[in-house]
């Protein structure tokens, strides 16, 4: 009797193990869930095309302040008259602002570019003459000499070094600029306002921050030497008799000297492209 039993359990032990295996090997394989995919974080880079505007301070230097009239400039009676054209003081300090456009190359951990920039500048027009030294006809109209600088602009290469989002640099190139002057004769009252345009150079640093992807935010010094301007050799007109019409009145070696100045600005640029 107990063997039967024994032999009983046995056997239902036995099929159950045999219908639990069944049922396990019916049931679906599960795997381990893929890991997630993270994707890398952009590295910032300074290639790219960019665009941005500036505003700053300049302080401005120039030499010119006389000119000699030699004996003979005049007809008879004031053939022997002689003397300096002497220029009134100038506002040599004032306002920029403006516009600039460039282009970055990063390699490494240096970026070289190209910018070019147009500002309008209130560091003084042209310079009025204050003086006329006596002896000189009475009908004499002086007309001014090109004083201040009234707007400039630049092209200019860049070389800089990166950290990260961080750019300190170098410039220097092409500058040109100048100012209104009444140096040209229109043969009526003596004078029209023309622009004087001169052409010189260039150089400054400056440092530079990308706040975001697109955005950068900088200072920068620049200081600019423009050329001695010769505007012809005229310096005023008169009427030489009466009835006469008005005459130019010119001198030789007419030359103004170089108009130098210095601007701090601040800038800030959008940036296209990628990161």
């Amino acid at each position: 009797m107990r063997k039967l039993v024994f032999g009983l359990l046995a056997a239902t032990a036995g099929t159950a193990l045999a219908v639990s295996a069944a049922s396990a090997a019916d049931l679906p394989i599960r795997t381990a869930p893929p890991a997630p995919i993270i994707a890398p974080v952009p590295i910032f880079t300074w290639t790219g095309f960019y665009v941005g505007v500036n505003a700053g301070y300049g302080w401005h230097e120039n030499n010119r302040s006389s000119i000699f009239v030699p004996a003979g400039t005049f007809a008879a009676p004031f053939a022997g008259t002689s003397g300096v054209l002497r220029f009134g003081e100038d506002s040599g300090e004032g306002f920029v602002g403006g516009g600039q456009i460039g282009y970055n190359y990063q390699f490494g951990s240096f970026v070289a570019g190209v910018e070019a920039d147009l500002q309008w500048a209130d560091l003084g027009g042209s310079e009025g003459v204050a003086f006329v030294p006596p002896g000189f006809p009475p009908t004499f109209i002086p007309a001014g000499a090109a004083g201040g600088i009234d707007w400039f602009g630049t092209v200019r290469a860049r070389l800089g070094v990166a950290f990260d989002r961080a750019l300190i640099y170098a410039t220097g190139g092409f500058a040109y600029g100048g100012a209104d002057d009444n140096s040209g004769f229109n043969g009526f009252n003596g004078f029209v306002n023309d622009d004087d345009v001169r052409t010189g150079w260039v150089l400054g640093a400056g440092m530079e921050y990308a706040f975001t992807n697109n955005l950068t935010a900088g200072i920068e010094g620049l200081w600019v030497n423009l050329d001695g301007g010769n505007n012809g050799t005229f310096i005023g007109s008169y009427v030489p008799a009466l009835g006469a019409d008005r005459t130019a009145v010119s001198v030789p070696n007419n030359r103004d000297e170089e108009n130098e100045f210095f601007v701090a600005r601040a800038k800030l640029n959008f940036k296209f492209g990628t990161y």
